[in-house]
């Protein structure tokens, strides 16, 4: 007989980790990120671009760094970026999030990869949340995932962007980054 693998809960994970060490639970396992200068620095530049569009006109919601995602009892996702629509704002910053976020930024980092084009991916998608970016900086492109319409179930728009595009999102009114600028040297 085989030793039966142990999941970790979301209780589980709150006991163990601190806040800012990089760690998420996915699928019951912990996953440590450790990303490079590179993550921090289109981290950063996104973040910006966010922050000037809020900052432009009221109601344009609110623009968090990494903040821990509970999407169910196994999975606690820290985003690399956060947005949540200005009729979601939670009232009281003092507490995890009680929905999922209105769209989600996730950097490429080494160790993560593979969890966010696969099943952090497919957690976004079965949790509802409306929108993903994907960044990839080997590439130099962005990969967006979008659900057409807030009915639809599943990520029904796929977009693979990259230098010499836009990208923008219907949730976002006004809001532009080009490519080039996100990856400029």
């Amino acid at each position: 007989m085989g030793a039966t693998a142990t999941r970790m809960t979301a209780e589980e994970f709150f006991a163990v980790t601190v806040e800012g060490d990089h760690k998420q639970l996915v699928d019951g396992a912990i996953v440590v990120a450790e990303p490079m200068p590179i993550h921090s620095v289109l981290q950063g530049r996104l973040y910006v671009a966010f922050a000037r569009w809020i900052d432009a006109a009221e109601g344009r919601g609110l623009v968090l760094l990494p903040t821990d995602v509970v999407l169910d009892e196994f999975n606690v996702y820290g985003p690399d970026l956060i947005w949540i629509a200005e009729r979601h704002r939670p009232s009281d910053l003092r507490q995890r999030l009680a929905r999922v976020p209105d769209l989600c930024v996730e950097i490429r980092s080494p160790g993560t990869w593979r969890y966010d084009v696969g099943a952090k991916k497919s957690g976004y998608e079965a949790g509802g949340m409306p929108e993903l970016w994907l960044v990839d900086d080997v590439a130099e492109t962005v990969l967006v995932f979008r659900r057409s319409a807030p009915e639809v179930t599943t990520f029904d728009v796929a977009l693979e962007l990259g230098r010499g595009e836009t990208l923008t999102s219907p949730q976002l009114p006004g809001f532009e980054l080009t490519l080039d600028e996100l990856f400029r040297d």
